[in-house]
C-alpha cells in the first residue's frame, strides 16, 4: 500500500516520498508526515539474520512506496559502503548491563553520518523522479553535528549546492573546524550570531518565503532541506532501532518479542521520534527515555505539558542538545492529536 506525505499544519494535497524529500518543509511551514505507518512485513527473526542494509531495505521500502527496489538498494548501497571504519556499518556493545549501538563509524565521527550518508542519494533519485531540472540548494541549521555530516554528504554531488548554518560561538572548536575546511566547489558553511534556535528559525523563514522562492525558480534553483525536518532524513533513522532489535535476538541477549527500553539525547527530537516510529510499525519498544542536558525544555514539556521555549538558553558541553526549539516534536504532537491538523 502507497505511503502518502501530509503537511502537520494542513490538510491539502498529500505528495509522494520522492516529493517531499524534494521539498524538505511543507508550503505552509509544516513538516511532512506519513498518511499512516505501515507494520513491518518481515519477522523478528527474519530481520535478525541480515545485514545492515538489508534492514534498512525493509525498513524503507515500507515509506518510501514511490522507489522501485532497484532505486533504493542503490542509494543504501552507495551510502552504506567503505566510508564507515568498520566492516560492521553499526556496531552493538554492551557495558555494565546496557547495550549501545555506535553510531559514530561514519566519515565525521556524528551519528548524522547514518543518515546523511544516504540523503544526498535519495534527494538525486528524487529529482530524476520527478523530472526536475532545477538545482538543489540544501538549506541546514546545525548545532555541530549535522553541519558536517551534511557538508561531507553532499560535498561534489551533482545537481546540489549546499548552505550549512551554524551558531558562531555555540558549537563545539572541533566541529566548526570540520565545517570551515570542508572540501567541495558547492558546499558554504555560514557562522551566525545567535544560537541554534535562530539559525532554525531563519532557514524556515526562507524556506516560507514564496516570493524568494519564485525568484530562486526562474534562476533554476530549488530549496530543500537535510535537517531531520526533511523525511529523508528522519526514515534512515527509523533502520538502526529495528537493526538494533534484530542484533540483540540474533546473539540471544533477548527472545523474539520482548519488550526493549530505548534512550536517546535529544536536541531537535527526530532521532527519538524514529524510535517511536519504529515503536509504531511494531517493534517491541516499552519506554523511550528523552535524556536532555541543562536546556531541558523537552523533559519540562513531558513532565508539565507545558512547552516553553522562552528561558535562558544555556551553552554546554553537548552542543547539539543546546536547543529550545525540538522541531520533530511537532510531528510527535500531530500524531497522537490523530493526525488532525487542526487539532494540532
Amino acid at each position: 500500500m502507497q505511503v502518502l506525505y501530509n503537511s502537520t499544519r494542513s490538510t491539502g494535497d498529500a505528495v509522494t516520498a520522492s516529493q517531499a524529500i524534494l521539498k524538505g518543509l511543507s508550503d505552509d511551514g509544516g513538516l511532512f508526515v506519513p498518511d499512516h505507518i505501515p507494520a513491518l512485513d518481515k519477522s523478528l527473526e527474519e530481520l535478525s539474520q541480515m545485514s545492515y542494509q538489508e534492514v534498512a531495505y525493509e525498513v524503507m521500502k515500507l515509506l518510501l512506496t514511490d522507489f522501485t527496489e532497484e532505486e533504493l538498494k542503490k542509494c543504501i548501497n552507495s551510502a552504506y559502503d567503505s566510508k564507515f571504519d568498520t566492516e560492521e556499518i553499526a556496531p552493538l556493545v554492551e557495558a555494565e548491563g546496557a547495550y549501545y549501538l555506535e553510531l559514530f563509524h561514519g566519515s565525521t565521527i556524528a551519528f548524522k553520518d547514518m543518515a546523511l550518508s544516504i540523503l544526498p542519494h535519495l534527494m538525486i533519485t528524487s529529482a530524476r523522479k520527478n523530472n526536475m531540472q532545477d538545482e538543489i540548494v540544501i538549506l541546514t541549521a546545525t548545532s555541530g553535528d549535522t553541519g558536517k555530516a551534511a557538508l561531507a554528504g553532499f560535498a561534489g554531488v551533482e545537481g546540489t549546492r549546499i548552505i550549512v548554518f551554524y551558531p558562531k560561538n555555540g558549537v563545539s572548536p572541533i566541529q566548526e573546524k570540520q565545517m570551515i575546511t570542508q572540501k567541495g566547489d558547492n558546499t558554504l558553511v555560514v557562522g551566525i550570531y545567535g544560537n541554534f534556535d535562530d539559525a532554525q528559525t531563519g532557514v524556515k523563514q526562507i524556506f516560507s518565503d514564496k516570493e524568494l522562492a519564485k525568484e530562486m525558480a526562474e534562476k533554476g534553483f530549488q530549496f530543500s532541506s537535510a535537517n531531520s525536518i526533511n523525511i529523508g532524513r528522519l526514515v534512515p533513522q527509523i533502520c538502526y532501532y529495528v537493526y538494533a532489535y534484530a542484533k540483540l535476538l540474533k546473539e540471544e541477549k533477548i527472545t523474539a518479542g520482548e519488550t526493549i527500553n530505548v534512550v536517546v539525547p535529544t536536541g531537535n527530537f527526530g532521532n527519538i521520534l524514529a524510535a517511536f516510529y519504529a515503536k509504531n510499525m511494531g517493534l517491541p519498544i516499552g519506554k523511550l527515555i528523552c535524556a536532555s542536558n541543562d536546556n531541558k525544555v523537552l523533559y519540562d514539556f513531558f513532565s508539565t505539558g507545558t512547552y516553553d521555549k522562552n528561558r535562558e538558553f544555556m551553552l554546554t558541553s553537548s552542543p547539539s542538545m543546546d536547543i529550545l526549539i525540538s522541531s520533530n516534536l511537532e510531528r510527535l504532537i500531530y500524531r497522537i492529536a490523530g493526525n488532525d491538523a487542526a487539532k494540532y
